[in-house]
């Protein structure tokens, strides 16, 4: 089986508000580190009432030291938000406190609106056009320290100056990302839980493109997919209608708290939403641990993934937490303590 990853975004909901939103995050990767999952990634969003963390560093450190086995990271940064040296070095402190444990994931959206990304930058050069390319290229070069003789930034030393930035992987939900990854011979993270473009297109793009590099010397994809997992389909399906609720209220602009599943089938669904639910489900696993594991499991092997990062957006902290001890059990996820003795 492939391995497993989180992707946490410290969901809000109407019961519990943002600061419960994270410490509850804190507790999942403590639960997940004891059930063997490899990754635990955080993102980056800003003005999301359903979304409580927009400090993507911050909550890396935290829950870093608060685990012992997992890979911490960003899922990612919005690199078009801040100064490449100072994500190089905000990373770089990650990396000395938690050495070999900490991933930078790299994002091109702004995480947000476009009021809030202007309140973002603009004590910036706010530029019209779409500058992430120079970003990352500079980016880059902070970890390999190549800017030529000459260059302003040459002789510019990011501290702490005796520890690497982490390796970098590029976030995508279409091919641009895909491509990039493949040509500069880095990992890529496929964002299915919410891309339009097929997923079998954008990794397939990374894979033909990949390109051995000095951080890599093969590709790896990770499949990032929504999942909701219950002891029965009948209960799988009634958690997943938070999920249902929110995805049409994002269609219509809103971002609000996450409601219950009582709320949420509750709702006088019209056919457009009815619609826009269904188009929906196509990118969620939803079901009992077999169901998840068989359909899961091909869906990634169909699509040439090296690993699978799950996000659930479900309402009950414990009903969440439940979804996945039963998926570490489904994939025979190995703890790491007992993996530890038994070598």
């Amino acid at each position: 089986m492939l391995p497993l990853s989180v992707l946490d975004l410290s969901f809000v909901t109407t019961a519990a508000p943002g600061a419960v939103a994270i410490h509850r995050t804190v507790d999942l990767a403590r639960l997940v580190d004891r059930l063997g999952y490899r990754r635990f990634w955080v993102a980056e969003h800003h003005n999301l009432p359903s979304v409580a963390s927009g400090a993507p560093e911050i909550m890396i450190g935290a829950i870093a030291a608060a685990t012992r086995h997992l890979r911490v990271g960003s899922g990612g940064v919005m690199l078009p938000n801040h100064a490449p040296l100072m994500v190089a070095e905000r990373f770089k402190v990650l990396e000395a406190l938690h050495p070999g444990r900490i991933d930078l994931g790299i994002g091109r959206a702004p995480g947000t609106d476009p009021r809030t990304t202007l309140a973002l930058r603009r004590r910036h050069d706010v530029r019209a056009d779409d500058d992430f390319l120079e970003r990352f290229q500079e980016l880059l070069a902070w970890k390999t320290g190549g800017f030529p003789p000459g260059h302003p930034f040459a002789a510019i030393r990011v501290m702490p100056e005796d520890v690497e930035v982490p390796p970098i992987w590029l976030l995508g939900s279409s091919d641009y990302s895909a491509v990039l990854a493949g040509e500069v011979g880095l990992g890529f993270a496929f964002a299915h839980h919410f891309a339009s473009l097929d997923a079998d297109l954008a990794i397939g793009r990374y894979r033909d493109g990949f390109r051995p590099s000095v951080w890599l010397e093969r590709p790896h994809a990770i499949l990032a997919t929504a999942v909701v997992c219950a002891e029965t389909d009948d209960e799988a399906e009634r958690l997943a209608a938070t999920i249902d609720f929110n995805y049409v209220r994002r269609a219509r602009g809103s971002y609000q708290p996450l409601v219950s599943p009582d709320e949420a089938l509750a709702h006088a669904w019209s056919p457009a939403e009815e619609e826009a639910r269904s188009t929906n489900r196509a990118r969620l696993f939803v079901g009992s641990p077999d169901r998840v594991r068989a359909e899961l499991g091909a869906f990634a092997e169909a699509v040439r993934a090296d690993e699978i990062m799950i996000t659930t957006a479900v309402f009950d902290h414990e009903a969440r937490q439940r979804s996945y001890r039963l998926l570490a059990e489904a994939f025979g996820l190995a703890a790491p303590e007992a993996a530890a003795a038994a070598g």
